[in-house]
């Protein structure tokens, strides 16, 4: 079942002759639990359209359809919402909030849409994310890796129909960024997660079921794996 149709996709910035196409005519769709991997070299258009799909960035033209809803057709305010509560990112860089602790951090968009935390659900990344014990650190008491595993229980904090990551090992040494890929390939297996991930690294490309590759702004390659 496809959870994510992305049609006819196209960012411009600027005009006339000092416009950049940062992404010219993309279209592909997404299953439900598929692990993706979209691939290609610095500035071509993959973090454009990561931004696109997570609602961070409107197109020039063109849809994005996360369960069958155009979330284009969304009022800004609707789209802030859509990203707390809908899609999951994740960064090269953290973005933890200093004065924040483990807790605080993951809890942040919860509590920021004035709900409840689902307890059950807290513990359950905590212990999946081997910060158990470690709930009331602030960010500079925790290891790069231990940081990344925050902002990645942040964002599966929700629930997300898709978890979005740019670059998600890129800051990590390599021990660490192989415990950070096995929690979010964990996740994408266990929990059935959506996972679309950015990355320049032909490891973390060879775990994806599918890869995609992005060229000058361009979809140049579509490769189911296995």
């Amino acid at each position: 079942m496809n959870i994510l149709s992305i049609e006819h996709l196209t960012k411009v910035y600027g005009s006339g002759d000092t416009a950049v196409r940062a992404l010219d005519d993309v279209s592909f769709t997404v299953e439900a639990g598929e692990f993706i991997a979209i691939i290609g070299s610095s500035g071509s258009g993959k973090s454009t359209l990561l931004h696109l799909i997570g609602g961070v960035d409107r197109p020039t033209s063109g849809t994005v359809k996360l369960q069958g809803q155009d979330i284009f057709a969304r009022t800004d305010e609707q789209l802030a919402i859509f990203r707390r509560r809908e899609v999951g990112l994740v960064y090269q860089f953290y973005n933890l909030i200093p004065v924040l602790d483990v807790v605080e951090n993951m809890t942040l968009p919860v509590l920021m849409d004035g709900r409840t935390v689902n307890e059950q659900r807290l513990q359950m990344l905590l212990r999946a994310l081997k910060l158990t014990g470690r709930e009331h650190y602030l960010p500079n008491q925790l290891s790069g890796g231990q940081q990344q595993r925050v902002a990645i229980g942040r964002a599966l904090m929700n629930s997300p129909a898709v978890l979005l990551a740019d670059e998600p090992t890129g800051n990590l040494d390599s021990k660490n960024s192989a415990e950070i890929m096995k929690l979010l390939r964990d996740s994408n297996r266990q929990l059935k997660q959506t996972l679309i991930v950015i990355t320049h690294d032909e490891d973390i490309a060879l775990m994806a079921d599918r890869v995609i590759a992005i060229e000058d702004g361009r979809l140049v390659r579509d490769e189911r794996r296995g």
